[in-house]
């Protein structure tokens, strides 16, 4: 490992992987663009080795010069000018998650995808428990992949689950078992094309060879493409084709179909996860669960005792014969389409916007007329959500002026058999801090209306 090394970004992953390498001896400069505070035990270690807290541009440029590796946090654009200056400079710029692999050594299955990936991975997680060997979960869920990472035997399993912004600056990372759920548009504001946002997508199995499993969604036509391009050994999983090989839906049940032999896993009905992206979900966790070598047995149990993640598809309350559910997680307009077909009588009361990701919405607002009896509409985004809405011939349309207002307008119009869900379809960047905030937000207004 080179002796100095710049972190870009002072937020989890960046305190994380700073942390780490100071441990290591490393001498490392945390830098962050606005002035920021350490905690004391973080500020020590850095100043043991000489280095310490950065703010600023010209103390950037002038801590870069000594600087052999930048490390990015996954916030960080790849085209900031900040980057490109230390690019020009010919000092090496990795991702954490390409620095969290470098370090380890030990075994992964990585898991990608525009929508499902914390639900994929932490069921993944929860099967890896099960496995005579430490574990642990990391990426884009908990601490920084390098922290998780600090303390796990080379004989471990990791399941990380990965966004586009982590693998755009991946070099050498190989994971064992490689994952694309889906793609759909997304962060465009990042990326500036779908195919820019496809190529940060790919780093997940591009070093794959024959040693280690490609695993893609048979269901999704870009994604099932990629399998030409992949070295590794390829999986397909689809709940719509019973595959010659593969993981696949059979009659409600999860079946593998691998080497000639069939093997069920559990029916759908034992779950207690709902919608066809949760099934997407379950048979991306069996396939990485059995290629990692986990029993069918231990994998049905995990399976069978499952429940939704906070955030997703997550039910809070009913009011009144009314049940509230909490999608905050739903950011992306694909995320949300698949919250709405996750109820199939309709009759969905829905809270939608939020900071706007400029992604098209003729597709979500034509499952909104279908679905909706109601669509109530927040944010920066809510302006032109309402004109997507109003194209696609969405009737009801209400637009709050407060988050509190939103969730005030959908008790007062909420009766049976009707549904209140919050899928926004936005990232939440324009009222919380993330949507997590967001999503305990809502929780708390729903258990504070009257009964």
């Amino acid at each position: 490992m080179v002796k100095t090394v710049m972190v870009y970004g002072a937020g989890i992953s960046g305190r994380g992987a700073a942390e780490v390498l100071a441990e290591r001896g490393q001498q490392v400069y945390l830098y962050n663009d606005t002035p920021c505070s350490l905690d004391a035990g973080l500020a020590h270690k850095l100043a043991a080795h000489g280095g310490g807290l950065v703010v600023g541009t010209d103390a950037y440029k002038k801590a870069l010069g000594t600087a052999e590796l930048l490390v990015l946090s996954p916030g960080i654009p790849c085209d900031s000018e900040n980057v490109l200056l230390a690019e020009s400079q010919g000092v090496e710029t990795i991702s954490e998650i390409e620095l969290g692999y470098r370090l380890y050594g030990g075994h992964i299955a990585a898991i990608t995808g525009t929508n499902g990936k914390t639900t994929t991975t932490s069921i993944v997680g929860e099967m890896f428990k099960r496995l005579p060997v430490p574990t642990a979960v990391g990426g884009n869920i908990g601490l920084a992949l390098s922290k998780e990472v600090e303390h796990l035997p080379k004989e471990g399993w990791l399941a990380a689950e990965l966004s586009s912004f982590q693998l755009e600056k991946v070099k050498t990372f190989c994971p064992d078992i490689a994952v694309v759920l889906n793609l759909t548009q997304d962060h465009i504001e990042r990326h500036h094309t779908m195919a820019a946002y496809a190529a940060a997508k790919k780093n997940i199995f591009r070093q794959q060879g024959a040693a280690q499993v490609t695993v893609l969604n048979y269901d999704d036509p870009d994604v099932r493409s990629w399998g030409a391009e992949t070295k590794g050994q390829l999986c397909y999983f689809s709940r719509k084709t019973e595959l010659p090989a593969g993981i696949f839906m059979q009659n409600g049940n999860f079946v593998i179909k691998w080497n000639n032999k069939t093997e069920v896993v559990c029916n759908i009905e034992e779950l207690h996860l709902f919608g066809g992206h949760n099934e997407e979900n379950v048979l991306a966790a069996i396939a990485c669960g059995y290629f990692a070598g986990v029993s069918i047995e231990d994998m049905a149990d995990v399976l069978r005792n499952f429940r939704s993640i906070e955030h997703r598809l997550e039910y809070v309350k009913t009011i009144k014969g009314v049940p509230y559910y909490n999608d905050s997680k739903a950011t992306n307009t694909d995320s949300a389409i698949k919250a709405l077909e996750a109820f199939p009588k309709g009759h969905i009361i829905l809270l939608a916007g939020g900071h706007d990701k400029l992604t098209d919405l003729a597709p979500m607002m034509a499952l909104v007329k279908e679905k909706c009896d109601a669509l109530i509409l927040l944010g920066e985004a809510k302006e032109r959500f309402h004109k997507a809405a109003v194209a696609a011939g969405v009737e009801k349309i209400v637009l709050a002026d407060s988050f509190e207002n939103a969730v005030g307008a959908a008790y007062a119009m909420a009766v049976p058999p009707q549904v209140v869900l919050l899928s926004p379809a936005c990232s939440s960047y324009d009222m919380f801090k993330n949507y997590p905030e967001r999503g305990r937000r809502f929780k708390e207004l729903v258990q504070s209306l009257p009964l």
